[in-house]
């Protein structure tokens, strides 16, 4: 018989930050990479949330964030 670990063996998951429809009738969530520039929901056009969701990574390169700090030669 198969080793049952190969068949309940979990995808790898990570903290992805996610956005969230306010609206509660509403239940469209995006990824903050995929985020409008507007943050708007993209099915109600209403206000979006911040949040955590654990997602399968998507192999896409993260956003970085704006360097703030200048450096001094």
């Amino acid at each position: 018989m198969g080793s049952t670990e190969e068949a309940t063996e979990k995808p790898l998951l990570e903290a992805t930050p996610i956005y969230r429809c306010k609206d509660a009738g509403c239940k469209a969530w995006v990824r903050e990479e995929y985020l409008p520039e507007d943050k708007a929901c993209p099915l109600c056009k209403g206000p979006m949330l911040k949040s955590i969701k654990h997602l399968p990574p998507t192999g896409k390169p993260k956003k970085k964030a704006k360097a703030t700090a200048k450096t001094s030669r």
